[in-house]
C-alpha cells in the first residue's frame, strides 16, 4: 500500500511540475500582449486603439490568473512534501480524490471552497 501511494505521489509530483512549466511557458510567450498601448493616432484609429486596449486588459488578467496558478501549484508542491497534500486547508479533512483528479493544485473540499 505504501508502495501505491509512492507512486501516486510521484505522478501527483510529476503532474504539478508538468502544469507549473506549461504555465511558465505562456507567461513567458505572451508578456508582449500585456504591454502598453501607444497612443500614436497616426498608426491607427480611435476604434483599432481600443480593441488594443481591449486586448491588452485581457493579456493581462490571462496573467494575473496564471501566476494564480503557479501560487496554487507551488504550495500544493509543498503539501506534498509536508505530507499535508490531500486535505483541506481549512477544516483539515480530506479531499475527495475525484476533485484532486480534476484539479491536483486545489487545496480545500468542496464544503470550504471559495
Amino acid at each position: 500500500m505504501a508502495e501505491k501511494k509512492a507512486i501516486t505521489e510521484q505522478q501527483i509530483r510529476a503532474l504539478l511540475t508538468e502544469q507549473k512549466s506549461e504555465i511558465e511557458s505562456l507567461m513567458a510567450a505572451s508578456v508582449q500582449d500585456a504591454a502598453p498601448v501607444a497612443l500614436d493616432q497616426t498608426q491607427q484609429g480611435r476604434l483599432s486603439r481600443m480593441d488594443a486596449l481591449q486586448r491588452q486588459a485581457m493579456a493581462a488578467e490571462t496573467q494575473r490568473r496564471r501566476a494564480r496558478k503557479l501560487q496554487m501549484i507551488d504550495a500544493a508542491l509543498k503539501r506534498l512534501e509536508s505530507g499535508d497534500y490531500g486535505y483541506c486547508v481549512s477544516c483539515g479533512e480530506a479531499i475527495d480524490a475525484e476533485r484532486l483528479a480534476l484539479d491536483p493544485a486545489v487545496a480545500s473540499c468542496l464544503e470550504h471552497a471559495k
